[in-house]
């Protein structure tokens, strides 16, 4: 559905919205393990979504990454158009080149639902909303192993 990078993306915004506040800054090793993504990845994941502004990012011995309650507004889709681009709106399931409704591909009418809902869902929540579903302790976003 979405690639690797815009699945880690989605985990570090979550996780960063949780642990840090603009005193407490959050570092790319502490992202890295807390989301069980490769360090040097996860950099440079990190630094794509603070060039487009989506998380905040201050460099030096007391830098690190965090999120402001402007930040907290922002939406899935925000990180996943950042990442992937607009694939999710357009793309077909199967990655053909002429799939549409005229010309429609073997999954296409069944998974333009699915697609319907996740465009949903990624719209409709924001980062926040997620950060309280981790504090309410009855979600996770790491496999405890």
């Amino acid at each position: 559905m979405f690639s690797k990078s815009c699945e880690y993306a989605i985990k570090a915004m979550i996780f960063v919205a949780q642990k840090s506040d603009e005193s407490n800054r959050i570092g790319i090793k502490e992202i890295a393990k807390g989301t069980d993504a490769p360090e040097h990845f996860m950099a440079k994941i990190m630094q794509d979504l603070s060039r487009r502004r989506l998380i905040h990012s201050v460099k030096g011995p007391n830098g690190g990454f965090y999120m402001d309650k402007s930040d907290l507004k922002n939406s899935i889709a925000n990180i996943v158009k950042a990442i992937d681009g607009d694939v999710i709106y357009t793309d077909c399931v199967l990655g053909l080149k002429v799939c549409s409704e005229k010309n429609p591909c073997p999954v296409h009418n069944e998974y333009k639902e699915i697609k319907k809902n996740i465009i949903k869902m990624i719209e409709k929540n924001s980062i926040g909303d997620f950060k309280d579903k981790l504090d309410s302790a009855r979600y996770f976003l790491k496999n405890n192993k």
